[in-house]
């Protein structure tokens, strides 16, 4: 089989092997110090980390100046681009300058609305143009079309094709539910090569997207990998249930988190038992598991759930 980046990510995925990735949030200052720690702790439990792109709307550190820092420390970086913040010139400039350094997983994705990021003690940018130049489909499509025919968007050839592995997102229970998979059909189309997932906890609801996704066909074309996130309260997930757009969480699930005597332990033992539900639906090619700022729950976490030690490819 034939790669198109050659990344361990990609390499894993075409292996059969059950994939894993997390995340690295970049912090809101220059501190180069901040992902070295989170790399510290994450170093050589995944396949690959996301480095996230003014994650909620909030100004942060580059994506892929993180994902530079993490690919210098020896980790697999997977540089997030949203449509929120540029147009289609700046994109393709920060590609082939992603391309330059050595980055060579991309997420393409729409971004949360700008208005996101005024919440809590933070005043984020609520006034600031959404770009939108493209949507995400086109972005991925965009890329690919770098990739694989060395073309610019605009019809314009470049002087050497760059290397991606392309990643896209999915909010598989996000209304309109009915048309969540057609969506994602066309993501697949527009050349998405792996799909991480908007967190799920309602496996139930999960796995009759993932039934319609293997129906079509899509999950031999793109490796979907749901997103988890480790719950560390019930008011946590009450939170996300209600304020993060296709997140639905079960009230037994929040209740049961309401109820337990050590919180964090809990949502432990809950992210193991998703991790065991989602491995066996059919279509599931790995996990994109998270612990927003927690990170130094995650080793633990992974080993328990015998993801540990990660495939040599």
């Amino acid at each position: 089989m034939s790669l198109h980046a050659g990344t361990k990510l990609e390499k894993v995925l075409a292996a059969g092997q059950f994939a894993l990735t997390t995340e690295v949030g970049p912090p809101r200052g220059p501190d180069v110090d901040e992902v070295l720690k989170k790399a510290d702790i994450l170093k050589g439990v995944a396949d690959a980390y996301n480095v996230t792109d003014n994650q909620t709307a909030v100004v942060r550190m580059s994506s892929i100046a993180g994902s530079k820092i993490l690919l210098d420390a020896g980790l697999e970086p997977v540089a997030q681009m949203t449509c929120r913040d540029r147009n289609r010139i700046a994109m393709q400039s920060d590609l082939l300058g992603a391309a330059a350094l050595g980055l060579k997983n991309i997420l393409a994705i729409s971004g949360d609305h700008q208005g996101a990021g005024a919440s809590g003690k933070l005043k984020g940018h609520p006034g600031a143009k959404g770009v939108y130049d493209v949507d995400s489909i086109q972005l991925i499509n965009i890329i690919k079309n770098m990739r694989d025919e060395g073309v610019q968007a605009g019809g314009d050839t470049l002087t050497s094709k760059p290397e991606f592995f392309i990643g896209a997102a999915w909010t598989p229970l996000g209304p309109p539910i009915e048309f969540r998979v057609l969506r994602l059909a066309k993501k697949v189309a527009a050349g998405a090569d792996f799909i991480q997932t908007q967190a799920v906890y309602d496996i139930k609801a999960f796995a009759e997207q993932m039934a319609k996704a293997v129906d079509m066909g899509l999950t031999e074309k793109t490796a979907i990998l749901p997103g988890l996130i480790v719950p560390r309260s019930a008011g946590m997930l009450n939170y996300m249930n209600k304020n993060v757009p296709g997140v639905v969480v079960p009230q037994e699930l929040i209740d049961r988190m309401k109820q337990a005597s050590d919180p964090q332990a809990e949502g432990v033992k809950v992210t193991l038992e998703l991790i065991e539900q989602v491995r066996e639906l059919p279509g599931v090619k790995g996990v994109h598991l998270q612990a927003i700022e927690a990170e130094e729950l995650l080793p633990e976490i992974i080993n328990q759930a015998g993801l540990s030690p990660r495939p040599e490819v």
